[in-house]
């Protein structure tokens, strides 16, 4: 009655397992993030430009911007959707933009730079990992 029917049903292994751990972490960053835009967005952050309406105009398009999309990619990479990573992408090229092309108006966060890459390269390591597994499973 199953002929031509593959009923085997199909585990994620370790790798994953952990690419989904390391996806939930990379959520839980995000969410932190988000709030630390909004904390700056309402005003609440110390010192006299980080009220909304104090900030310099690329400042305000920038924190506007990145409160709303970091939390949208927290909640994606959390729910471990296919868009959560395109979402974070975005964001870590809006950061990277912001503090290495414009330094000079954003300041340098070379640690910001350095988090991002790495999880694009941890990423990458994993998207590859899970390729090559599925590979080795189709034949």
């Amino acid at each position: 009655m199953t002929e031509g029917i593959d009923t085997r049903i199909l585990k994620p292994d370790g790798v994953q397992i952990a690419f989904s751990w390391f996806l939930r972490g990379v959520s839980t960053y995000c969410i932190i993030v988000g709030i630390a835009y909004w904390i700056r967005l309402i005003g609440y952050y110390p010192g006299d430009e980080w009220r909304f309406d104090l900030m310099p105009l690329h400042w305000q398009i920038a924190v506007s911007a990145l409160s709303v999309l970091f939390p949208f990619a927290a909640v994606g990479l959390w729910m471990l959707t296919s868009w959560g990573p395109v979402v974070w992408f975005i964001c870590a090229a809006g950061e990277t933009t912001m503090y290495y092309v414009y330094s000079a108006k954003f300041g340098a966060k070379p640690e910001i730079l350095a988090v991002h890459g790495l999880v694009a390269f941890v990423f990458i390591c994993f998207m590859a990992a899970i390729s090559l597994r599925r590979r080795a499973l189709a034949r």
